[in-house]
């Protein structure tokens, strides 16, 4: 049987020319999708970043590694990932709302849009954090980890937006199309960790809507004092790392603060962030995505609470109230190397060179969990990360709010044991398998 190509009828060979022609214009079009979506290159970023005190060999580092798994190590990650796919997704539809929100901004409330993109509005001004609402965390529309539940509410729906903060660059921290849809709607001013800018300009986002800085640099920004903050993690969209920086957000209002951690690993930062920057009125920090074969990388539940503890101590004299998690050293992988780096300086007994002074502030900061629910990027089951934070911040006496994916948690409302009380509905029982239930 002859192909349209070797047809004796013009038309048919015709057709299969327009056939071939559309399928490689097709392709083509995917593969300039995919190196728009990475951002800039590592060759346009390195000038601008390599002075930097945290650049160094060539990458950016911090005093703490967070050393990726070595290839044996990597090998076993994907086989383990494989075997236990299924205990990351939920088995039933994830319960949302859709957002409530006010024409103009509170004085401290948080929305919550699943994975680590979060509504923050901190005296008036309205925030948005790390937005990623497309379907895929990845530079492909077909491949990589793809959305469990739909968002909340599009970016069209939200009111004026005035910042957007972004905490690194990997995929599910920063995504190019909602970046596209928030120039063409928003049009805010994005405040970014060194080099992450590169991507931004590359995306056509204005320079002079852009500040990036390092880790401890401020700026002001509609009457905010925005800091960037250490974070024991990494960056990159393609094949070389590091060439980012990666940054958490310690964020002061007039009458109220917030702090972010992006995305870390167990760190003696905390403790430090806390007594130079806290104590806070709400953390926003990780709890999802953690495994034993990358410990440097994200934190466990026990250790979120801990860091929360950390980063709402002032000075060297601030008592704990149960012992940490987070003291307990990293694992060891075999085929890996990695530096034995307990976290948490207070646990350490390290002081902290700050002259500050004032009573812990962890029993009345509300901890905000997030980096949970939406995208399945490790092996522990899908509501595991809750139950178990939920479980230790009970322990350390720690307000924390569960609220249901697109409520609006406004925490002036009362105190924050009242509020955490209210948005204490273990929500995601109701699509939990079996087994990832108390």
């Amino acid at each position: 049987m002859r192909s349209l190509a070797t047809s004796d009828r013009r038309f048919a060979r015709a057709l299969s020319r327009t056939i071939a022609t559309v399928s490689t214009t097709s392709h083509a079009r995917e593969v300039l999708q995919v190196f728009y979506r990475m951002g800039a290159s590592p060759t346009r970023i390195v000038p601008a970043v390599r002075t930097s005190p945290n650049y160094r060999s060539r990458r950016f580092e911090a005093d703490e590694p967070s050393l990726r798994p070595r290839l044996r190590a990597q090998t076993s990650a994907l086989l383990a990932a494989i075997r236990v796919h299924g205990r990351g997704r939920p088995v039933g539809a994830v319960p949302r709302v859709v957002p409530r929100l006010p024409e103009q901004a509170g004085d401290l409330a948080v929305t919550w849009y699943g994975h680590a993109t979060t509504l923050l509005e901190l005296d008036g001004v309205r925030i948005l954090i790390d937005p990623v609402f497309g379907e895929r965390v990845s530079p492909s529309e077909r491949f990589g980890p793809r959305r469990l539940h739909p968002v909340p509410g599009p970016i069209e729906d939200l009111p004026g937006v005035d910042v957007v903060l972004i905490s690194h660059d990997h995929y599910d921290h920063l995504d190019a199309p909602s970046i596209a849809t928030l120039e063409r709607t928003h049009r805010p001013h994005y405040v970014v960790p060194l080099g992450v800018d590169f991507h931004l300009r590359a995306w056509r986002v204005p320079a002079d809507r852009i500040t990036a800085l390092d880790w401890r640099e401020s700026t002001d920004l509609s009457g905010l004092r925005l800091t960037c903050t250490e974070a024991r993690h990494n960056s990159g969209r393609g094949l070389v790392d590091s060439q980012t920086l990666w940054a958490g957000w310690a964020m002061h209002g007039p009458r109220h603060s917030a702090y972010y951690a992006g995305d870390s690993g167990t760190s003696k930062r905390f403790a430090h962030i806390g007594a130079d920057l806290g104590p806070f009125d709400v953390t926003l920090l990780p709890i999802g995505a953690y495994d034993p074969f990358w410990p440097d990388l994200h934190l466990e539940p026990e250790q979120t609470v801990a860091a929360h503890r950390d980063v709402n101590r002032i000075g060297s004299a601030a008592e704990a109230v149960t012992a940490d998690a987070a003291g307990v050293a990293d694992g060891f992988i075999e085929g890996d190397q990695r530096i034995d780096t307990p976290g948490g300086a207070h646990e350490e007994g390290e002081t902290t060179t700050t002259g500050r002074r004032a009573a812990t502030a962890a029993r009345t900061s509300v901890l905000f969990p997030v980096h949970w629910a939406t995208f399945n990027l490790a092996m522990h089951w899908w509501a595991e990360p809750m139950r178990r934070v939920r479980r230790a911040a009970a322990a350390a006496e720690v307000p924390v709010v569960s609220p249901r994916l697109g409520d609006r948690v406004d925490l002036t409302q009362a105190e924050p044991d009242v509020v955490a009380a209210t948005y204490a509905d273990p929500w995601w029982d109701e699509c939990s398998a079996p087994e990832d239930r108390d």
